[in-house]
């Protein structure tokens, strides 16, 4: 397993960036200031991580996502655990805020993220389509953080 930063021609990546963000425009907000990991395994792209800096020593995950046919893989544990570790010469926090679902909360819980504050309505008032996950309508964006 390797995890290489694309430097270049990060909107090849968008077919996966949309997967855990299904609104290009969103995505815009974000692809260009931050930095794009994108890791492989055996030469073969399993999934894509952007983080950007949002203050002195605090950096978002902003979008993580592994192709279906690979969840449970540990794929995005990897990239996570990658992320924590790259960061932390420089970092005291990483954040990442994701809607109150059933997948991503535990996800981020077992890599050692806690909640810490909610910004309500965030899907409702962002995107111009209802965002849905597991059938649960997405509403609030949940922040977790990881101290470093």
């Amino acid at each position: 397993m390797e995890i290489r930063k694309v430097e270049n021609d990060k909107k090849q990546y968008i077919d996966l960036l949309l997967l855990a963000d299904e609104q290009e425009s969103m995505i815009d907000r974000y692809l260009d200031r931050g930095e794009l990991f994108a890791l492989y395994d055996q030469e073969i792209l399993r999934g894509v991580c952007v983080v950007t800096k949002e203050d002195e020593e605090i950096y978002e995950i902003k979008n993580i996502a592994t192709y279906e046919q690979y969840h449970g893989m540990g794929y995005g544990k990897a990239m996570v655990e990658f992320v924590l570790k790259h960061y932390k010469p420089v970092a005291k926090e990483i954040i990442v805020g994701t809607g109150d679902s059933p997948l991503t909360i535990p996800f981020y819980e077992k890599c050692g993220f806690t909640k810490y504050r909610i910004v309500k309505d965030f899907f409702t008032n962002n995107y111009d389509h209802p965002i849905y996950e597991e059938g649960k309508q997405l509403v609030d964006m949940v922040y977790l953080k990881h101290t470093l």
